[in-house]
């Protein structure tokens, strides 16, 4: 008799790991995900990406509204399950976290202890890291602190985006998944605690994480703008004619070092093909963006369209 494994999961990032194990002939006696809402435009009622493929294979769907909830402790108790396995879902309370007799085992994007946190993947190339990777580790108490079952590193490019970082951790996580879920089952396998003075905090994304400062260096901006893209995506806010602040979201840029005297924020285009900011050691060129209310767009279909005059300037 295999081994009974609960699933726990909301978004993309966690179907590959899903998907694995059920590749792999591993019985997933039930997927824990969250209640359908309302988003969007039309405020239409949307399921999570690890529902819709739950749903698809036929596997039994738990979404509490409350992970302490009485009738769910007891739908998952009835379960029997030897092991949980979570992956981007949320904060489980002990009496979920400490359920099944074999553990449960978090998959995390980062090299922990580095990047605990909300935004492991974002945080990392915002700093300027030129590695990564994902962790597999046994949950306890405190977020992201479980002693350390895998790890796999993988390089950041100096171009990659955090998009592209996401669908490559997306893979790998899922391989550590099954290594994991492997390893417990053979029980071939060591924990190795974690050293907390290595920690490095990835908290959650707010607006204002999202704002570019430019009298930051052309690396610093940079970093932003790709740690960020495509979601939810630097912006800059510039005056227009009318008076009025307009944002404008930047997804793709590249830089250039170089001395000169103008001031933070000051931008430059010969009005065709390309539209440059000034930085305190060089420029950042915009090369895809989005106004308010419009497609992204590259930066020559933009100026097609948008005027850049003499007092054109980012605050």
């Amino acid at each position: 008799m295999g081994m009974k494994i609960v699933f726990m999961g909301t978004p993309e990032f966690a179907v590959a790991s899903l998907d694995i194990l059920l590749q792999n002939n591993y019985d997933v006696v039930a997927v824990v995900t969250v209640p359908d809402k309302p988003a969007g435009r039309g405020q239409q009622i949307q399921q999570s990406a690890v529902k819709k493929y739950a749903l698809d294979k036929g596997l039994t769907i738990l979404q509490p509204e409350k992970l302490k909830d009485e009738v769910f402790i007891n739908e998952l108790q009835a379960l029997k399950a030897d092991l949980q396995i979570v992956v981007a879902f949320r904060m489980l309370p002990e009496v979920v976290w400490n359920m099944p007799p074999l553990g449960t085992y978090n998959l995390h994007g980062s090299l922990l202890p580095k990047y605990r946190g909300a935004a492991p993947i974002n945080w990392a190339i915002i700093n300027g890291e030129t590695e990564s990777g994902v962790t597999s580790f046994k949950l306890k108490h405190d977020i992201d602190t479980g002693n350390i079952l895998f790890q796999e590193k993988i390089a950041i490019s100096k171009t990659a985006t955090a998009g592209e970082m996401h669908d490559a951790l997306m893979q790998l996580g899922a391989e550590v998944i099954l290594k994991t879920v492997q390893a417990i089952e053979s029980g071939d396998y060591e924990l190795k605690p974690q050293d907390d003075t290595q920690s490095i905090h990835a908290p959650k994304l707010f607006k204002d994480t999202c704002k570019i400062h430019w009298n930051n260096s052309v690396e610093k901006v940079y970093n932003l703008i790709r740690g960020l893209s495509p979601y939810p995506a630097a912006f800059a806010e510039f005056i227009d004619k009318n008076n009025q602040t307009l944002g404008v979201k930047i997804f793709i840029s590249e830089t250039e070092v170089a001395n000169h005297s103008y001031n933070a924020g000051t931008v430059l285009s010969d009005g065709k093909t390309f539209l440059k900011v000034a930085c305190t050691n060089g420029y950042v060129y915009i090369k895809e963006l989005q106004m308010a209310g419009k497609k992204r767009m590259l930066v020559e279909e933009f100026l097609r369209g948008f005027k850049i005059d003499s007092d054109f300037k980012f605050i």
